[in-house]
């Protein structure tokens, strides 16, 4: 397997999709950011690395998932044909742990012995811990206090795994604080430390890292597609916070311009200040966390409060690759409120079985609303990017289905 790009091959030296990217980080993580530039350039063309990587990801994540045509779910529907990507079924339960593996090889590389990482929905903390309990590295993983009352579970899986969470009480303590706490963290102990940023957000190299280790979701689906259906889909839909699911599946998918791609952002309750989480659809360019992207901010220049009920989509940033790709016009970017992606993770499990991630219900509400117009030979791909049991008992006491006391 091999985890260099595939045209057009951005970003560019400096870091740049276009406008976007680049780094905006303070002086005392400039050594370990070019570190780890050099290390991946090295990696990237070290076959033993990539074998490696290639045997953990067939054998320890259980690659490659399957591409599964959800009869019931289209036949309900009347329309298109939808397929489902379906990495709920990767080890852990979501694509980060395609990363995760990933940036640990790259820790261990580095001589580090001692990861952190920011997590909101809990399903790129759970990777980590896990990558980390895999090699014998120490694990730290921030998460903000609000996501851990959302996501239990996964706060309890973490630590099984032998991994700190620290919980970060600042701000709205989501996932942006949680970042905040790690970047932190990271200024005061980049010499022992390597930071498994888990989207494609961050300082370049990390946009460019975490889309390389994700796009294997595409090229999987880029094969099965062509073995399945016989020929590419009409259309790929991703949820999008930071946007490594997204990423990952539309990267290997960017040349072929027949193949429309739609990402998917947090609606909320609506497009008012602090009521979603889509800085695409309602964002302005700005930097946060170490890149140019679109922001949610003020006139000021502020971040603005951010709503979802998905905590990995809770997020006032995305990718700068998702920026320059919105720019351009290559990628469609819409929104689905909190009620739509409440709907479609229930009717998901009542007509397949399948329980989805509150994120990943965001891209299969577009779908829903979508597919009845297409015609039955049109086939649509949805990254199905996490399985939904981290969810389960927000999802029942939103929909009023658990007792209040």
């Amino acid at each position: 397997m091999t985890i260099a790009p595939t045209p057009p091959a951005l970003p560019d030296d400096r870091g740049h999709f276009g406008p976007f990217g680049g780094q905006f980080i303070p002086e005392t993580l400039h050594a370990a950011v070019e570190q780890l530039a050099r290390e991946y350039a090295r990696a990237r063309e070290d076959g033993e690395f990539l074998a490696q990587f290639d045997d953990l990801l067939a054998h320890y994540v259980g690659r490659p998932t399957p591409l599964y045509l959800a009869r019931r779910l289209s036949e309900h529907l009347g329309g298109a044909r939808i397929y489902l990507k379906r990495e709920d079924l990767a080890h852990t339960g979501a694509h980060k742990i395609n990363n995760a593996l990933g940036q640990v090889l790259l820790t261990l590389r580095m001589g580090k012995r001692r990861v952190i990482a920011e997590t909101g929905a809990g399903q790129h903390g759970v990777a980590t811990a896990t990558a980390a309990a895999v090699f014998g590295l120490q694990c730290d993983v921030f998460m903000g206090s609000e996501d851990v009352r959302r996501q239990a579970p996964n706060v309890k899986r973490m630590e099984l795994l032998g991994a700190n969470v620290i919980r970060v009480e600042s701000g709205s303590r989501t996932l942006k604080d949680a970042t905040n706490a790690a970047m932190r963290d990271w200024m005061e102990s980049s010499d022992h430390t390597h930071y498994i940023i888990g989207s494609v957000v961050g300082p370049h190299p990390f946009p460019m890292i975490v889309r390389d280790f994700q796009a294997v979701i595409g090229r999987e689906c880029r094969r099965q597609c062509l073995a399945q259906i016989g020929r590419l889909p009409q259309s790929i839909i991703a949820c999008v916070g930071g946007g490594s699911n997204a990423a990952g599946i539309f990267y290997p998918f960017i040349a072929d311009e027949a193949v429309k791609m739609i990402g998917v952002e947090a609606g909320g309750r609506g497009e008012g200040a602090g009521d979603h989480a889509a800085p695409l659809t309602y964002g302005s360019p700005g930097v946060l966390h170490g890149s140019l992207s679109y922001v949610l901010q003020d006139e000021e220049g502020q971040t603005s409060p951010v709503h979802s009920i998905s905590a990995g989509l809770d997020y006032p940033g995305v990718g700068p690759e998702h920026s320059y790709w919105h720019d351009s016009g290559r990628v469609r970017y819409t929104t689905v409120t909190d009620s739509a992606a409440l709907d479609a993770f229930a009717l998901l499990m009542r007509l397949e079985g399948i329980l989805p991630a509150l994120e990943s219900a965001h891209a299969l509400a577009h779908a829903i609303a979508v597919a009845p117009a297409l015609d039955r030979e049109q086939a649509i791909v949805i990254n199905l990017s996490g399985r939904g049991d981290k969810d389960l008992d927000e999802a029942l006491r939103l929909m009023g289905k658990t007792d209040p006391g």
